[in-house]
């Protein structure tokens, strides 16, 4: 049986914090698999270093055949990843734009490209964030941010 993704000594820190110190595993293939802890363990700080969204810092990430550290194969296998942080809707992505977190989510429920595109729209208008799709979410006022959020749910 082949491994869908694996860790090697793999330590992540936030500040002096160290969410992940020196893990090694290995996820393999065909198997549902659950990561059970108190908060606060690195569960998502791991799940995060193997779908791609957080930069390894040390140790080995590997992925769907390839090294995560490689932005090229990140690239590649990111359609093939469904990562769902924890508070679906509550945590934006700072840096796409109001579009595309709503695309996001929109994928991560498997609505197709039409689909999407039109509850999108109505998504637009009936928070009244029609007028920036383009922006940041980021750079959105707090209000905002929330309406984009609920919108996301």
């Amino acid at each position: 049986m082949t491994d869908v993704a694996a860790l090697k000594d793999v330590t992540h820190l936030y500040g002096a914090t160290r969410a992940l110190d020196g893990v090694t595993l290995a996820l393999p293939d065909g198997r549902m698999i659950g990561l059970i802890g108190p908060d606060g363990v690195g569960k998502s700080t791991l799940l995060g270093l193997v779908a791609g969204v957080r930069r390894i810092q040390k140790g080995a990430v590997t992925a769907l055949g390839g090294d995560m550290a490689d932005a090229r194969h990140r690239a590649s296998c990111a359609a093939r990843v469904a990562y769902m942080p924890q508070g679906l809707g509550r945590n934006l992505y700072p840096t796409l734009s109001v579009y595309d977190n709503l695309d996001f989510f929109g994928r991560l429920f498997g609505q197709g490209a039409a689909e999407r595109e039109a509850q999108i729209r109505d998504l637009l208008e009936s928070t009244g964030l029609d007028p920036s799709p383009d922006r940041a979410a980021g750079q959105l006022s707090g209000g905002r941010a929330v309406r984009l959020a609920r919108g996301a749910e």
